[in-house]
């Protein structure tokens, strides 16, 4: 099959602030044996991207092609016979006119080649902006869930930016499984739509002490999971506010990353504290079979719904204001941006 020598990318030749983001022409992926290579139609935006762009995550070199969540539809297969007869691949369904998800980096492009690991089918009852508004956010909520911190009926669980992206979906995944849930957010129109969305109690941590506040809603004894995607501006909090032996999952860097501190902090309530990431869920083909079935069957049976906060376009200024917004805490639900029909 023949490939156009160029595409278009969202990419950054320096670190620093939105200004960076650029859209440019690149040279047309490599495509390796054991890709899929997709035509993308939506990118979501994500706060990893803005990880990558300020430095916080290194960037394998420049200009580096930004994102690492788009959808698309699969235009070529693999081409390794071991692929193809692996098991696993298989049971994947690829085929030419699929529909597909990706969780790649690098996916912020007209075209995408990505090892087939890292792609998941996307069942009819699904749509593409919906996959897209769902897949890293829905396997981290999922993964992290069951595997950073297993919640269980009447476990009582803290999460912070409760009416983002990831904490709704966090929300609708911790109420499905019989959990109380405590968010912290900015706004009472956020608190509101948090609520809307299953969240028992919402702190607005601008106004109120969200420490004296979760200390009082848990009887002086904490809770017994915080997922937190603040980061620095977090973290002495969260060593207050949870429970003897509870768990601490840091999700992100929102406010810049945890400072080094000594773990024997950790003993006086004998506390867990985990800093995963979610593609060290979903390594193994198994992991990726296991957790994208559970998120396609999550949406198509609507335990788990998403919101498009905005759809922005495919133009410099368009990621720039894309990431400029999610990065200020107006923002409520998913932001995408449309590439092509």
């Amino acid at each position: 099959m023949s490939y156009p020598s160029t595409i278009q990318a969202i990419a950054i030749s320096k670190t620093g602030g939105p200004e960076v983001i650029e859209k440019r022409d690149i040279p047309f992926p490599k495509v390796a044996p054991d890709h899929l290579v997709v035509k993308v139609q939506y990118l979501g935006i994500n706060f990893i991207d803005t990880y990558y762009r300020e430095g916080i995550y290194p960037a394998s070199g420049f200009p580096f092609v930004i994102g690492k969540e788009a959808s698309g539809v699969v235009i070529a297969l693999p081409t390794d016979e071991s692929v193809l007869n692996d098991p696993d691949y298989k049971k994947c369904g690829y085929k030419q006119g699929s529909r597909v998800a990706l969780d790649y980096l690098g996916s912020h492009a007209e075209y995408v080649s990505a090892p087939w690991k890292t792609v998941y089918v996307i069942p009819e009852s699904v749509s593409s902006l919906t996959a897209v508004s769902a897949l890293v956010q829905g396997l981290t909520a999922i993964s992290f869930m069951e595997e950073a911190y297993n919640v269980q009926k009447g476990d009582i669980i803290l999460i912070h930016t409760v009416a983002g992206g990831l904490g709704l979906l966090m929300t609708q995944l911790a109420k499905s499984r019989g959990a109380i849930v405590i968010g912290t957010t900015s706004t009472p129109e956020k608190a509101s739509f948090a609520k809307a969305n299953g969240a028992d109690h919402v702190i607005l941590y601008k106004n109120e002490d969200t420490v004296a506040r979760v200390l009082e809603l848990t009887n002086g004894e904490g809770v017994h999971a915080i997922f937190d995607g603040v980061g620095k501006d977090t973290f002495e909090s969260d060593l207050i506010m949870i429970k003897r032996k509870g768990t601490i999952v840091s999700v992100g860097n929102a406010s810049g990353p945890v400072p080094p501190f000594p773990p024997i902090r950790l003993q006086k309530k004998n506390v867990k504290l985990l800093r995963p990431t979610m593609n060290n869920y979903t390594y193994t083909s198994a992991e990726v079979l296991y957790y994208g079935n559970a998120l396609f069957s999550l949406l198509a049976d609507g335990t788990l719904k998403t919101r498009i906060f905005k759809e922005y376009p495919f133009t410099t200024e368009g990621v720039r204001q894309a990431q400029v917004d999610l990065t200020s805490g107006k923002t409520t639900g998913k932001l995408v941006v449309k590439v092509s029909d």
